[in-house]
C-alpha cells in the first residue's frame, strides 16, 4: 500500500476512534505525544528578541506561545484592543499602522533593536514599506506572512491538468488603478506588492512565507470549523462541487513553529507553507473528516450548477476555473513539519466547544440547515 494512502487511512482511523470515544476536551499529554510530529529544532536555541507586528488575532497568539516555549523574548505591536492577553509574559507597544509614521509607528522609533520581526498585519504596500524603512537598521531578520493568493496561477505551469505554483512562480502585479481597499480580488495582488516593497528595502534580510488556508483552534473565519462541526454531527451532508480537486491547508501551530524555526536559523528566501504532506483531494479530505462523525453519515456531491442556482456556498472549498496546487517542498526541506489531520480536527472541535454559546450560535459564513435541505431535496429528486 502506498505510504500516502496508509497515512490517509491512519488519519481516518484516528478520527473515527476520537468520535467513538466522544473526545470533547483537549488531548492528554500521552495522547498528544502519540500524534505530535517531531519538532524540527529540538535543541535549545539562542534567545532572540522578537517583535510581532500584530500578535492578538488568529496566528499571533500561537506565534507568541511558540516563541515563548523556545525561550525567546517577545514584544507585540498593535492597536491595543486586546491588551493584557498574555499577562506580563510579553511587552506590549501600542500604535496604528494606518496612521502616519510619525504618530502611528512612534512606539517603534528610537535606537532599540530586535533580532527578528514577524509581520502579520501588513495588507497594503504602505504598511510594509513604512515599517521596513523605520526598522531597516535595527532588525536582523524580517519575516513577512504573505499568502499563496499572491501567485498568478494562470501563469503557473500546467501539470496533468493542474496549475502548480512553486516559490519561483510569478506573482500578481499591483492592483490597477492603485488601491488600498482589500477585497477578495485585491487581497493577493496587494500582498504581492507588500512583498516587493519589503524586498526593495531589506533585500535578503526579508523572508517571505506564503501560507494557504490556515486552520486550527482560534480560527475566527469559521471556515474549517464548519466542516469539523458539520461532519461531527453527521447525517446527510452537502459537499463541495469538485470532489477531485486538490485541497491544501496548514494547522496554525505548524505554521507558527515553522516561522519561529526560520527565525532561529536566520533563513532567507520564499517559502510556501502549505500542507498536508501528501496530496489530498476534496473527496479524501471530506472522507477523512467523515471519520469524526458521531452518527451515520452520507456525503452528497452536487454539481456546481446546482450550488450556484441555490446560492449554496461551501466554506473553504473555493471553486476555480482550473484546478491549482502550491508546491511546498522547499518549506518542508527548510523544516516545515505537520501534525496529523486527526489532531487538528479533534483540537479544533475542543476549542469550538469552549466558546460561549453566543459565539457558537453566530458562526461566520455557515450555510443554513434549511438551505442545505433544499439542496438535498433537489439533488435527490
Amino acid at each position: 500500500m502506498p505510504a500516502n494512502r496508509r497515512h490517509f487511512l491512519a488519519s481516518s482511523a484516528a478520527l473515527a476512534a476520537s468520535a467513538a470515544l466522544r473526545v470533547h476536551a483537549s488531548p492528554t499529554q500521552a495522547e498528544r505525544a502519540a500524534t505530535q510530529r517531531e519538532d524540527p529544532t529540538p535543541a535549545g536555541p539562542k534567545p532572540l528578541d522578537i517583535l510581532i507586528l500584530g500578535g492578538t488575532g488568529f496566528v499571533g497568539p500561537h506565534q507568541v506561545e511558540r516563541a515563548l516555549e523556545r525561550g525567546h523574548r517577545v514584544t507585540i505591536f498593535n492597536r491595543g484592543r486586546r491588551e493584557g492577553l498574555f499577562g506580563d509574559r510579553v511587552e506590549e507597544l501600542v500604535g496604528d499602522r494606518d496612521s502616519e509614521v510619525g504618530a502611528g509607528l512612534s512606539a517603534l522609533e528610537g535606537d532599540r533593536r530586535w533580532d527578528v520581526v514577524f509581520d502579520n498585519s501588513a495588507y497594503v504596500p504602505r504598511h510594509a514599506r513604512d515599517s521596513a524603512e523605520l526598522l531597516r537598521d535595527r532588525v536582523g531578520r524580517y519575516v513577512f506572512i504573505s499568502t499563496v493568493a499572491a501567485y498568478n496561477y494562470d501563469a503557473a505551469p500546467l501539470v496533468d491538468g493542474v496549475r502548480v505554483a512553486d516559490r519561483t512562480s510569478p506573482t500578481h502585479p499591483a492592483p490597477e488603478p492603485a488601491t488600498e481597499r482589500v477585497t477578495g480580488q485585491s487581497y493577493g495582488p496587494l500582498k504581492a506588492e507588500c512583498e516587493r516593497a519589503l524586498l526593495a528595502v531589506l533585500g535578503d534580510r526579508a523572508t517571505i512565507v506564503r501560507p494557504c488556508y490556515i486552520v486550527g483552534p482560534g480560527d475566527s473565519s469559521d471556515r474549517f470549523t464548519y466542516w469539523v462541526e458539520r461532519l461531527h454531527e453527521g447525517g446527510d451532508v452537502v459537499c463541495p462541487a469538485d470532489p477531485g480537486k486538490v485541497m491544501q491547508w496548514i494547522d496554525v501551530r505548524d505554521l507558527c513553529a515553522f516561522l519561529v524555526h526560520l527565525s532561529e536559523q536566520d533563513t532567507s528566501g520564499v517559502f510556501n507553507a502549505v500542507g498536508p504532506a501528501s496530496t489530498v483531494t476534496n473527496r479524501e479530505a471530506l472522507w477523512g473528516l467523515r471519520g469524526f462523525a458521531s452518527t451515520p453519515t452520507t456525503l452528497h456531491w452536487p454539481s456546481a450548477e446546482l450550488l450556484d442556482e441555490l446560492r449554496f456556498s461551501t466554506p473553504m472549498f473555493a471553486r476555480e476555473r482550473v484546478d491549482r496546487r502550491t508546491d511546498g517542498s522547499s518549506a518542508m526541506a527548510a523544516g516545515l513539519a505537520y501534525r496529523s489531520m486527526a489532531e487538528t480536527v479533534r483540537e479544533t472541535h475542543a476549542w469550538w466547544l469552549e466558546q460561549s454559546e453566543q459565539r457558537r450560535s453566530r458562526p461566520r459564513g455557515w450555510p443554513s440547515r434549511e438551505l442545505e435541505a433544499t439542496v438535498l431535496e433537489k439533488l435527490l429528486e
